[in-house]
C-alpha cells in the first residue's frame, strides 16, 4: 500500500478554521483606550474570561486583545476533546493531589455541565456531542494500567467501564485493540473553531470590546493602573487577565514554565456509509491509545476521522513560526499509523493536515498566579487538554483578581506551581532525552528508564 498517495491532495490548513462560518476579523486597536478589565489572548482562556466577567458583572467594561484572530491558534485547531478533567487526566491528578481529587473531579464535572449550559443559553452551535471517550490498550502491558485506573476512579466517585478486547472492538473496530476504558459522559466532542467563534459572538453581544490583530508588546505600571502597549495604541486597565497559551507572554516570568510544543493532525475525507460500517463507531466516542506517545482520534459531524498526536516536537529556543505548522515527515508517519489501526480503510485519503502549538508545562495541567500587586492574573500550561479546563481557568483568574478566597483558590492545584524548565541549551537537551526515553519505554512494555524515573521523583511527570 502506498501510504503517501493518501496525502497527495492534502491541504496544509486546519480543517476547522477553513469552515465558511468563520467571522470577519475585528479591527485592530488604535489610539488610547481605558477599561476595567483587559483580557490578553483571544483563545478559549481569554474568551471564557471576558464572557464570565460580564456574566458576573454586566456593568464591567471589558476589552479583549488578540494578536491574530480569535480562535486562530490552539483553540481553533485542536482535536475538539472537551473533557471534564482539570488535571490532564485522572492519573496525573492522583499522582499530584490525591487528597483533592474528589473535589477536583466534582468541580470538573460541574465545569463541563456549565459549558453545555452556556452553549444552550447563547445558542452556540459547535457540534457538541457528549459521547465520552475510550482509552484503548494496543499492547498487553497497557491493560494492567487501565484496570488500575478504573479502580482508582471508583475510589474518587467516578465510574470508568473496563472493556475486554471483544467489547472495545465492538465499539470501534480496530484489530490493534487489546482492551479499553470507557468514560461514558466525562468528555464531549466539539467543533473547536465554532466553539471559539460562538464564545466570541457571545462576548460581543454581552458588550465586550474585541480588538484582533493587536499583539500586546508589554504590560507596565501606570499610576495605579496597567498599560498594555500594542503596535498602534495602548489600553489602560484597572486589571488584566493573561491567556496567551504557548506564545511568548508579555509577563516574562511565565516563559520559565512554558515550553511551546508542536502537535500535528490529519483529517480524512468523509467516510462513506460502507467505510463507516466497517469500523463501527456507532457511539462516536473520542478515542486515545495508552502509550507514552499516543494518538487521539474522533469523528467529525460529517464523518471524517480526525487523527492526531504521537509526534510532539519542541524546537530549539521555543521557536514558534508559521512554517513549523507543516511537517511532512510527521504527516507521513501519522498516515502509516492510521492505516495500521484501520486496515479496513485502505482507500481513504486525507483532506487536511496541520500543526499547532501546545502550551506545555512540567506538571501537564494548568497553573495560575498573579503579578503587579494582584492586578494581573494568569492561567497557562494546559498541555493540550484545555478545551474544557479553560473555562475553569477563567473563573480562577477572576477569583484571584477579586481578592476573595473561593473554593477554587483554596485548591493546592491552584496555589502551587510546576517545576520550571531549565534555560537553553539544557532545555532542548532535556526535552529530546525525554522524548527518546518515552519512545523507548513504549518499546519495552512501558518500563521507564532511570531518566524518566528521576523526572517522576522530582514531580516533572512527563508521561505523554
Amino acid at each position: 500500500m502506498d501510504v503517501l498517495r493518501a496525502l497527495a491532495e492534502t491541504e496544509p490548513t486546519p480543517y476547522w478554521l477553513a469552515d465558511p462560518a468563520a467571522p470577519e476579523p475585528a479591527a485592530a486597536l488604535t489610539g488610547l483606550i481605558s477599561c476595567d478589565l483587559a483580557v490578553v489572548g483571544g483563545g478559549y482562556t481569554g474568551l471564557w474570561t471576558a464572557l464570565r466577567a460580564k456574566e458576573r458583572d454586566p456593568s464591567l467594561d471589558v476589552v479583549l486583545l488578540e494578536a491574530d484572530i480569535a480562535g486562530g491558534a490552539a483553540s481553533g485547531r485542536n482535536g475538539g476533546f472537551c473533557s471534564a478533567s482539570l488535571t490532564h487526566g485522572l492519573g496525573n491528578g492522583l499522582a499530584r493531589w490525591p487528597g483533592e481529587m474528589p473535589t477536583l473531579e466534582r468541580l470538573g464535572r460541574e465545569n463541563l455541565d456549565g459549558i453545555e449550559a452556556t452553549l444552550r443559553r447563547y445558542g452556540i452551535d459547535c457540534e457538541f456531542e457528549r459521547t465520552g471517550e475510550l482509552d484503548v490498550a494496543t499492547e498487553d502491558w497497557q491493560l494492567a494500567e487501565l484496570a488500575a485506573l478504573a479502580k482508582e476512579a471508583a475510589a474518587v466517585g467516578r465510574k470508568l467501564e473496563l472493556l475486554d478486547d471483544g467489547a472495545v472492538r465492538a465499539e470501534v473496530g480496530s484489530p490493534t485493540y487489546r482492551g479499553g476504558l470507557w468514560d461514558r459522559d466525562g468528555v464531549a466532542m466539539v467543533h473547536p473553531a465554532k466553539l471559539a467563534w460562538g464564545l466570541r459572538q457571545a462576548c460581543l453581544t454581552a458588550g465586550v470590546r474585541v480588538f484582533e490583530r493587536t499583539p500586546v508588546r508589554s504590560v507596565e505600571d501606570d499610576d495605579g493602573r496597567l498599560r498594555l502597549r500594542t503596535p498602534y495604541g495602548s489600553a489602560v486597565a484597572a486589571q488584566v487577565a493573561l491567556g496567551t497559551g504557548g506564545f511568548p507572554a508579555p509577563l516574562r516570568r511565565l516563559r520559565h514554565f512554558i515550553a511551546p510544543v508542536y502537535d500535528y493532525v490529519l483529517v480524512t475525507e468523509p467516510l462513506s456509509a460502507a467505510q463507516l460500517a466497517s469500523i463501527g463507531w456507532r457511539n462516536r466516542q473520542g478515542v486515545g491509545d495508552s502509550g507514552n506517545q499516543f494518538h487521539y482520534y474522533r469523528l467529525t459531524a460529517d464523518n471524517r476521522v480526525l487523527w492526531g498526536g504521537y509526534d510532539a516536537i519542541y524546537h530549539y529556543g521555543g521557536a514558534v513560526r508559521a512554517e513549523l505548522e507543516r511537517r511532512p515527515e510527521t504527516f507521513a508517519m501519522l498516515a502509516r499509523h492510521f492505516f495500521t489501526t484501520f486496515p479496513q480503510l485502505p482507500d481513504v485519503r486525507f483532506s487536511h493536515a496541520w500543526g499547532g502549538v501546545i502550551d506545555t508545562c512540567s506538571r501537564f495541567c494548568a497553573f495560575y498566579g498573579t503579578a503587579h500587586g494582584g492586578r494581573l492574573a494568569y492561567a497557562a500550561g494546559y498541555t493540550g487538554l484545555g478545551v474544557g479546563a479553560t473555562r475553569f481557568g477563567a473563573d480562577v483568574m477572576l477569583d484571584l483578581l477579586s481578592g476573595t478566597e473561593t473554593e477554587r483558590t483554596r485548591l493546592a492545584m491552584v496555589r502551587s506551581r510546576p517545576v520550571p524548565f531549565p534555560p537553553e541549551p539544557l532545555r532542548y537537551g532535556v526535552v529530546q532525552l525525554t522524548r527518546w526515553s518515552l519512545a523507548r519505554a513504549d518499546r519495552r512494555q512501558g518500563r521507564r528508564n532511570l531518566w524518566l524515573r528521576a523526572l517522576d521523583a522530582f514531580g516533572v511527570g512527563f508521561d505523554s
